[in-house]
């Protein structure tokens, strides 16, 4: 009787769900496509900016901004930089990383 029934039940009711391909978000993936998507952009804007400051004698302000615009580009180009720096300062502080 029980056979009966599950036969009569729609396939997709009885069906398993189909395991995902991989566990997980795929990050990697997603922080060289906002690379790929923001890092022209970035410097389309760096560019644009210290060119103003250049043409309005600001140099002082040219060197400051030129100094962040390579700090944000250090953090936002080079992979890994946060957690590896995070990792030098909790081993510099005495604690224990895995």
């Amino acid at each position: 009787m029980i056979q009966h029934m599950l036969a009569m039940l729609p396939q997709h009711v009885g069906a398993a769900p189909s395991p995902s391909p991989t566990p997980g978000l795929d990050t990697d993936n997603l922080a060289k496509w906002l690379r790929d998507i923001f890092g022209p952009l970035f410097l389309v804007v760096v560019s644009i900016v210290a060119i103003f400051f250049l043409f309005t004698r600001e140099i002082t302000r040219f060197v400051q901004f030129i100094l962040l615009a390579i700090g944000i580009g250090v953090i936002f180009y080079v992979p890994n930089i946060i957690e590896t720096t995070a990792k030098a300062i909790a081993v510099a502080l005495g604690i224990k990383t895995s």
